[in-house]
């Protein structure tokens, strides 16, 4: 068994200090009173009030011959003033974290700025700061709760807003928040004020949890810090107790346990850690002793047991009967042997039937025998196990790539199954962009890399990512290997920009840059490709030193001025837009994106003041091209010379 201490656990930087501002007029000689308990932590208050501490809820409440200490939590504005008003001694011991916070929400309630608390609105801290808060104010506990602020007053989104975090915030769920706020508040002013300590705590004691069997959370029970180190490691382990004192330890179940992990509030003693400590280990001594007394007539009685079979309780069998439910075989003694289904294989949904057949040779586990029954139950899904978990290890070992089925979702990733073995994909290994729905992975086969592995606890990690990282890595060898300026390729369009399109080419991404979109003037890339379609492109450029490549995607043959050239040569007579009204002629579109100028002495045979006499915007007439300038992309119409035939004719 080993037991791991959290190196951050107990007392953090305010705490001491407001219990050593105690501790240290007691020794003085000082009559001591804390306005609420000095702490969260029942057994250090009942401590000092046996050293003649009193506690009192308010300022009317104190001893007015003793020296009143304001606890680590802070207190409202109007409360200090109201103990300065009083005439009474006293000790602000109110965390520095904490006064940093009230003089933040000080400064910005004088700008009327709306006031944003994430933090517990019942918790000491957070009503000491709102004591602070001289303008409009609001609390909210995680992100859901954020999002019914929002819904309830939308008009927060619009005003200056000032967001701080009680010191012992949860970490992640302050990420949440943030992201919101960012997303939503269009003028917000963020103050990231949880305290470092509370941070690495939870980040430690995350981690703590994630690599033990069982995880001691010790703390006052209404501590807000060290109910938030519980849910975070019972997160991570599902064995994990929240105690206040050694008499409250799990015994039972520490006894079963092989990595023990522990941590503390911020508000436990050193001494009650050191308590549980000693009485864990001590019980656990107590516990050995009794083993090893008992440890020969164990022995005696397994080898007496096994010495019929392999001493590694192995045995072969002969498959000789099939039910839906068991299978049993012949492993050469009196006993039957039967193999439940549950213990032929992993697979939930399996059958006996499509799993074994009559004569068959199986490598099973003894798992109980019944003599009085005459039986012997089975396994060959533990044997099966063994192998798969050693091909695991084996294939961490050799870095080759292992292929499973995604079983389930959890939190955090997935869980492939390879050769009976479960394997953990974190989220961030699964290949997938973050926060994607994991669930498009379910039973599906993937390629993985096994990363890691922990023999104690059967764990494995995978990596899909590095197999797709190693993929496009050869894809990427391949590609350019090959690739030159003009090779056309069929991609699909993966991500958009406002300044162009991302295209799969095989693996290798190019860019489409807005101008190569389209011949007609665009806004967005969106107006004519979507995330998705597929495409025909061809290379414009490469530069090989910084892996870019340029894609071209319009086509020479849409170009209208290539149109204009094929199709509508100089002396064409054709019906156009009039789009636009000068004083000097009326400019006319001819195709989508071209237009020409009509000049005023062209539009009619009679004499005209301005082109608005004869013509209105949106009007179609005849015209003839009668000059075009390619360099220039200029186009002179006439529709005096488009009716010159039709006169003559009359």
């Amino acid at each position: 068994m080993k037991v791991t201490v959290a190196k951050s656990a107990g007392y953090c930087f305010g705490v001491s200090r407001a219990v050593n501002i105690v501790e240290e007029l007691l020794d003085s000689g000082e009559k001591v009173c804390t306005l609420g308990p000095i702490i969260h932590n029942p057994q250090k208050v009942r401590e000092f009030e046996e050293r003649g501490v009193k506690t009192a809820e308010t300022p009317e409440e104190a001893d007015r011959n003793a020296v009143l200490v304001i606890r680590a939590h802070g207190i409202p504005s109007q409360t200090e003033e109201k103990i300065k008003s009083l005439g009474l001694k006293y000790r602000n011991a109110t965390c520095p974290f904490v006064i940093k916070i009230h003089n933040i929400v000080l400064q910005h309630s004088k700008i009327c700025d709306i006031i944003l608390i994430a933090g517990d609105k019942n918790h000491p801290e957070v009503q000491g700061i709102i004591g602070h808060c001289s303008s409009e104010c609001h609390t909210f506990s995680n992100s859901d709760g954020l999002d019914e602020l929002l819904e309830k007053f939308p008009y927060i989104k619009e005003k200056s807003v000032c967001v701080v975090a009680q010191t012992t915030f949860d970490m992640s769920e302050w990420k949440k928040c943030l992201s919101k706020v960012q997303k939503l508040c269009t003028n917000a002013k963020i103050y990231d004020t949880i305290c470092n300590a509370t941070s690495v705590r939870q980040s430690e004691a995350e981690i703590l949890a994630s690599q033990s069997d069982l995880m001691l959370v010790i703390g006052g029970k209404h501590s807000s810090n060290t109910n938030k180190l519980f849910n975070i490691c019972k997160s991570r382990c599902m064995e994990t107790y929240l105690i206040e004192t050694a008499d409250e330890l799990p015994m039972s179940a520490i006894k079963k346990s092989c990595f023990i992990g522990v941590t503390a509030g911020a508000s436990t003693p050193a001494s009650i850690i050191k308590e549980v400590l000693q009485t864990m280990s001590e019980e656990i001594k107590e516990e050995m002793k009794k083993v090893e007394e008992g440890e020969e007539n164990f022995k005696e009685l397994l080898e007496e047991s096994l010495k019929t079979y392999n001493t590694d309780g192995r045995v072969k069998g002969i498959v000789v009967g099939i039910t839906p439910t068991e299978v049993r075989v012949d492993v050469g003694r009196k006993q039957t042997g039967i193999v439940p289904l549950s213990e032929l294989s992993s697979d939930p949904n399996a059958k006996t039937e499509e799993l074994v057949k009559i004569g068959d040779e199986l490598d099973l586990k003894i798992m109980k025998t019944n003599d009085q029954e005459g039986t012997i139950l089975l396994s060959k899904r533990i044997i099966d196990s063994q192998r798969g978990w050693d091909e695991i290890v084996k294939a961490c070992e050799d870095k080759t790539v292992v292929t499973g089925v995604v079983t389930e979702v959890v939190k955090g990733g997935v869980v492939a199954v390879s050769n009976g073995v479960k394997i953990f994909i974190p989220q961030s290994l699964t290949g997938l962009k973050k926060g994607a729905d994991l669930s498009v992975l379910l039973k599906q086969e993937v390629s993985f890399y096994v990363i890691e592995t922990t023999y104690q606890r059967r764990r494995a990690v995978g990596s899909i990512r590095a197999v797709e990282k190693e993929e496009n890595k050869k894809k990427a060898e391949a590609f350019w290997a090959e690739a030159e300026v003009g090779k056309k390729y069929t991609g699909t369009v993966k991500s958009l920009t406002s300044y162009g399109a991302f295209v799969d080419i095989g693996g290798i991404d190019g860019m489409v840059h807005i101008s190569e979109l389209s011949w007609n003037r665009i806004k967005h890339p969106s107006e004519v490709v979507n995330v998705g379609d597929t495409v025909e492109v061809y290379i414009k450029a490469l530069d090989p030193e910084k892996n870019k490549i340029s894609l071209g995607y319009k086509k020479a043959e849409d170009n209208p001025w290539e149109i204009l050239k094929n199709q509508y040569p100089v002396g064409t007579v054709c019906e156009v837009e009039i789009v636009g009204l000068t004083q000097f002629g009326a400019f006319a579109r001819i195709l989508p994106h071209i237009d020409g100028l009509i000049h005023v002495s062209q539009i009619s045979n009679e004499r005209i003041e301005k082109p608005q006499d004869v013509l209105t915007v949106g009007q179609k007439v005849n015209a003839k091209i009668t000059a075009v300038d390619f360099d220039k992309k200029r186009i002179s119409l006439s529709i005096k010379a488009a009716n010159e035939p039709a006169e003559e004719e009359a």
